[in-house]
């Protein structure tokens, strides 16, 4: 018997010498004095063994399983089919829960590292060739276009990406597939793959030709060097998409019988450190452009709802104020106090609070202002057209998250850090409390 298949008998046995009871829906028992089996049951059974002490903090016996799955050159090929084929069953089971290939990309990162991501990002490609493009919906296929999840590999058994640690990377894809294994279902945003049909949504797509000028109008604001500069190019474009959003509100309004532009959900990454300042960041860049925004603080995402246009309005005015507010605190640098005690930390946790709310005044009176301008030039009365869409979204929200509640942030402890973050600020208002919305974990 070869020492695969010694191993393989001893995973069987349990700290009692009778059995190995093997995780929910895992393999199950592995009965003493049973012959070599064939190896692709063998591996099987292994790396089962392998996922269960993990699971279960089995610290010695998880690398003992992994040395013998890289040990024996002949059973490779084998196992790289087997994982391959467990990490595709798991991600097929996290669409069915409401995840989405960015979602488990982004938690695949936040909880490991590049290589895990990696071997993330070709599973997902890998599992997709199941289903055709036609019921494939385009904001799926817009994640896979932005992770570049492609099959770069010609047969399965040549996909896994060892850079010459094969334990190492056999053992990361286990990883992978255990935190795919424990994932909690999520609010379902898009159909799907399998079952969408792309012609449903072709007429609620956002103009490409406003996004980029939108787009153009921040990496100016980036790349300035002066804050008032920055900030009219941020207001001219708020102001623009606010335009844009105005009026595909009247056009929605005009068209009762459309069906394709309704409330649509987003979810996006809120990296550490100082996540809740991030948050809040997003929050008020949600209302100011009339969408929801919801944290699930865990996951380390929000869940942004609204109508379409917001929705890409709200995404690329976080992504160009997350730039912009790191480059600002960085120049800013180090604190310390008299003590020579470092307050960095605590500097940025305010400057970036202070930030938030300086950003959310100035979208509001850009889109307020549009509206305005709008409201001159059709002579109509918009809010109420606004006030019915709020609605909407406001329906949407109590439907995909009825647990809702509302979480208090921390206070502002760095008055510094809270002047440099919105230099007109005063100190009455350093105690202010924001509330944002966050689903109990």
């Amino acid at each position: 018997m070869g020492r695969a298949g010694r191993e393989w008998h001893r995973a069987g046995e349990d700290e009692r010498g009778s059995r190995w009871q093997g995780p929910p829906g895992g393999v199950g028992a592995f009965p003493r004095g049973r012959a070599e089996p064939p190896p692709e049951e063998m591996v099987t059974e292994l790396l089962s063994a392998a996922v269960a002490a993990r699971l279960h903090a089995d610290a010695p016996q998880f690398p003992r399983l992994v040395e013998t799955l890289t040990g024996d050159p002949g059973l490779r090929t084998v196992v790289d089919r087997a994982l391959l084929g467990m990490l595709g069953d798991h991600l097929t089971r996290a669409w069915r829960n409401g995840w989405m290939p960015a979602d488990v990309v982004r938690l695949v990162g936040r909880r490991f590292g590049a290589r895990h991501v990696c071997l993330a990002t070709d599973a997902v490609a890998a599992e997709m060739r199941a289903y055709a493009p036609a019921t494939v919906d385009e904001r799926w296929q817009d994640q896979l276009t932005a992770l570049d999840a492609t099959v770069w590999w010609g047969r399965d058994e040549e996909y896994l990406r060892e850079d010459g640690d094969r334990a190492g990377m056999v053992a990361r894809a286990l990883e992978v597939i255990i935190l795919l294994a424990t994932l909690q279902p999520l609010e379902r945003l898009c159909p799907p793959p399998g079952s969408a049909r792309r012609t449903a949504r072709a007429a609620g797509r956002v103009d490409e030709r406003m996004l980029t000028r939108v787009r153009a109008l921040l990496a100016k604001a980036e790349s300035t060097e002066f804050e008032a500069e920055a900030e009219t190019f941020t207001a001219a474009a708020q102001s623009l998409m606010a335009r844009y959003s105005i009026d595909a509100a009247l056009l929605a309004a005009g068209e009762a019988s459309r069906t394709d532009d309704e409330p649509q959900g987003r979810r996006l990454g809120i990296d550490a450190p100082y996540e809740e300042p991030k948050a809040v960041l997003l929050d008020v860049i949600a209302s100011a452009n009339h969408c929801r925004s919801i944290w699930t603080r865990h996951l380390g995402f929000a869940t942004v709802l609204g109508f379409p246009a917001e929705l890409a309005a709200v995404e690329v005015l976080f992504t160009s104020l997350l730039v912009q507010a790191t480059t600002a605190i960085r120049q800013a640098g180090a604190r310390r106090d008299g003590a020579g005690r470092s307050r960095t930390r605590s500097f940025r946790q305010s400057f970036l609070a202070a930030y938030a709310y300086r950003i959310g005044e100035r979208l509001h009176e850009a889109a307020g202002e549009a509206v305005r301008q709008a409201t001159a030039e059709t002579g109509r009365d918009l809010l109420p057209v606004l006030a019915a869409r709020d609605q909407v979204v406001d329906a949407a929200v109590e439907k995909m998250f009825p647990g809702l509640s509302m979480v208090r942030t921390g206070s502002v402890s760095n008055r510094e850090g809270w002047i440099s973050g919105r230099a007109a600020a005063d100190q009455a208002v350093l105690d202010v409390h924001p509330k944002i919305h966050s689903r109990r974990s």
